[in-house]
């Protein structure tokens, strides 16, 4: 099943677009392209004279300088798409000098991205202003770096909100915190984030929503807003054991298969165990959840009650109480156990995530908080090129356990 490159909003906006060119031929495409490319610089050096002049145009509140706009100046500039022609702002005492596109430099290829994709990896502005130096030839400020991340959101909002596929047959799903100090309330909050492999065996990132912690009656408002998104079905949805979590997937999406992560049972019981006795007590967990039958599975649950529910009955409570979702795992062939039986997929991301989320002691608002992330995303999916391993075997698989034509 193919995926359409844009949504439909985008496909909207995309036909007005080439209703207003009416491109005939590919060069016809490559000068309208210049032309969106050339608005979208534009766009960035009137953002650059609003921080020089210290506000914004149109602006009713009272002025802290005499100097104000003075139109604007043609200049040729050669760019990844060829040559474009822009209207450089000015202002009325001359004081302005674009950083973007500084007088005497002609070339601005590549640098609104190569900004972006720095901020993304979570280099500090400070490096940034240091590699556009060495490749451009000048320095861009703090501001002017803020006011490139700022011209980014239009994106944000349109990826969040995205289409999404009708069908992802494994989902993971968990939280990471972060710090955000607002007017509203200073501490930690939680970012959920939801990732799907789609029918095609590839990865995709559903998105991020931020709350003040991490609970169920936001999940489900979160998957409410996944269907209205166009998600029609989710296959098997591996979770970390979050309580009426499970509740608020099957109120949705009633014929998900919800799953436990093994290893956020390991954690769990784990963190009861003294460390003299921790590496012998995770060989017998492995013993349960890495089995290769059922009745395996049962035998190791059975040792692990003998053996430790007396020193350690916590520990092993964790176990009793979740062994339907071991069980529940040896309902499935073992191409698929090895996809539902952890949430590493995910965990492996947010890891990514935290590599710029935790270089911030505070982030000011929600909206620098999407931002980071939506950038950092950016870089992570380059590498989501391919197919899980083995994929057709799975998809064989999935096929015998749904039936052919459970993708829609």
């Amino acid at each position: 099943m193919k995926k359409p490159r844009i949504n439909p909003e985008g496909h909207e906006l995309l036909r007005q677009v080439v209703e207003q060119y009416q491109p005939k031929t590919i060069n016809d495409i490559q000068e309208m392209l210049k032309d969106l490319f050339a608005d979208t610089i534009e766009d960035m050096l009137k953002a650059e004279l609003d921080t020089e002049l210290g506000y914004s145009k149109n602006s009713q509140d009272p002025k802290q300088t005499e100097n104000r706009r003075n139109g604007s100046y043609p200049k040729k500039v050669t760019s990844t798409m060829g040559e474009i022609e822009l209207d450089i702002p000015r202002d009325r005492l001359g004081e302005y000098k674009p950083e973007l596109i500084p007088k005497g430099s002609h070339d601005v290829s590549a640098l609104e991205e190569n900004v972006l994709s720095l901020y993304g990896k979570g280099t500090s502005d400070r490096d940034i202003s240091d590699v556009i130096n060495e490749i451009y030839g000048f320095e861009l400020s703090h501001e002017t770096i803020s006011n490139i991340v700022d011209r980014v959101q239009p994106r944000v909002i349109e990826w969040q909100n995205r289409r999404l596929d009708k069908v992802y047959p494994f989902v993971y799903m968990d939280a990471l915190m972060v710090n955000i100090k607002s007017d509203k309330r200073a501490g930690k909050y939680a970012v959920y984030s939801m990732i799907g492999v789609n029918c095609d065996g590839r990865k995709d990132c559903f998105g991020f929503w931020i709350g003040e912690n991490e609970g169920a009656h936001k999940w489900l408002s979160i998957f409410d807003e996944l269907k209205s998104r166009g998600v029609e079905r989710l296959g098997f949805v591996c979770i970390d054991g979050l309580s009426g979590l499970e509740e608020a997937i099957t109120n949705t999406f009633p014929t998900a298969i919800v799953c436990r992560c093994m290893v956020h049972l390991v954690r769990n019981s784990t963190k009861y165990v003294p460390t003299k006795h921790r590496k012998e007590f995770c060989a017998d967990l492995r013993a349960i959840y890495g089995a290769v039958s059922i009745g395996e599975a049962e035998n190791a649950l059975a040792v692990l009650n003998e053996k430790w529910s007396k020193q350690y009955p916590s520990a092993v409570k964790v176990w009793n109480d979740n062994f339907v979702y071991v069980q529940r795992l040896f309902d499935y062939p073992a191409e698929i156990r090895k996809m539902i039986y952890t949430t590493n997929a995910i965990e492996s991301f947010n890891s990514a995530l935290r590599k710029v989320t935790d270089r911030k002691a505070a982030f000011p608002n929600e909206t620098a908080v999407m931002k980071i992330l939506y950038l950092r995303t950016l870089d992570v999916v380059k590498k989501w090129t391919m197919p899980y391993p083995n994929w057709s075997i799975i998809r064989g698989k999935l096929d015998l356990l749904w039936g052919t034509g459970w993708d829609l």
